[in-house]
């Protein structure tokens, strides 16, 4: 067979014995009696269990796969069938195919990228060109979620004052959600001939991407009655006569790091206040670990990457089309594809070019 599952140039892909052994060892710490005595160690080894399983069970079925395709191999050969032959190349082009995909998913390896996340875009300078920009880039990843399977829910929403929207928080869940979007934190650049220029002329807007691991299994030291100050609002936009009559919106800030969230998108001022908390929780963790632990800054990116004029990525309307991440140099002429959605190979690209930095 041309193709080997399992093994690289380098060496072992998946190193499936160890990360097997690994997972029974886990397996049989949880059916320990006392596992759930503690609740904070418990979680942490529910969490690496579930990523291991995330990589080892897709593994283990490609390798059937690949013992299969080998059983149809033999069977062409002997019966001399071009038709089963051709069914042979079409599976071992699938199976390869999909250990590519298993091998980008082996490098989301940090604490939190198995997990869901919470999603953001806020407009930059420039006004409604921004949030015109902000709202497209919205609908980019709104469509990427659809074709990936993710589930999106809106919790904040700042429209623009004549188009557009100023920010936007998601809440984002599937598999390795934050793991991959992670890739796409930074700033992103358009440069465009504007729909709102009489004159016509080109323009360059900036909207920046943010994302944050969704830790609802971590405890963090909060002391919501006095480190923090909560403000209830009418929520505005859409949502019907109960979510606009009636302060059901929260915002929430906390008062020693100025850090501030917001959540309007459920109807109960309760249900509002937990998701901002869970939020908050987030951030707050990401500002502690920054603070503290320097390794975090090969997950968060390097600081730069965050500040208008240092963006990941331009995307090119005029006066040619192209799509240019400027961390891996990967390009596309195919603008129309990328704004619907069309992104994986970028975020692809990311994955190996931050593989290759680590040491």
């Amino acid at each position: 067979m041309p193709f080997a599952p399992g093994s690289t140039q380098s060496g072992t892909l998946f190193d499936l014995p160890t990360r097997q052994e690994k997972m029974a060892a886990l397996e049989k710490r949880m059916a320990e009696p006392d596992f759930w005595n503690n609740q904070e160690a418990a979680q942490d080894v529910v969490g690496e269990l579930k990523s291991l399983r995330a990589v080892i069970n897709p593994v283990c079925r490609l390798l059937q796969r690949v013992e299969d395709v080998g059983v149809l191999h033999e069977l062409a050969a002997e019966d001399n069938s071009d038709e089963t032959l051709k069914e042979v190349v079409a599976e071992v082009e699938q199976i390869a195919a999909e250990t590519e995909r298993l091998e980008l998913r082996t490098m989301l390896s940090g604490p939190h990228d198995a997990g869901d996340c919470y999603f953001a875009i806020h407009a930059g300078a420039g006004g409604t060109e921004s949030c015109d920009w902000a709202e497209m880039l919205l609908r980019m990843y709104l469509r990427y979620f659809e074709r990936n399977g993710y589930k999106a829910e809106e919790m904040d929403r700042v429209d623009g004052e004549e188009a557009g929207i100023r920010s936007v928080t998601l809440g984002v869940s599937g598999p390795h959600a934050y793991g991959y979007l992670s890739c796409e934190r930074g700033v992103h650049r358009l440069v465009r001939i504007s729909p709102f220029d009489a004159q016509n002329r080109r323009h360059t807007s900036f909207a920046s991407v943010d994302v944050l691991p969704q830790l609802a299994d971590i405890e963090f030291d909060v002391d919501w009655d006095k480190d923090v100050r909560e403000d209830n609002y009418r929520a505005g936009g859409a949502g019907g006569q109960h979510v606009n009559k009636t302060s059901s919106a929260v915002r929430l800030t906390h008062l020693a790091t100025g850090i501030v969230v917001q959540c309007q998108n459920e109807r109960s001022q309760h249900q509002n206040r937990a998701q901002a908390r869970n939020v908050l929780t987030a951030k707050l963790y990401q500002h502690e670990q920054a603070r503290r632990d320097a390794e975090l800054a090969k997950t968060y990116g390097q600081k730069g990457e965050i500040a208008f004029g240092s963006q990941i990525r331009s995307y090119v309307l005029y006066p040619y089309q192209l799509v240019r991440d400027e961390r891996t140099e990967l390009k596309s002429p195919h603008t129309g594809r990328v704004l619907d959605g069309e992104i994986q190979d970028f975020i692809d690209a990311y994955l190996r070019h931050r593989a290759s930095k680590r040491p």
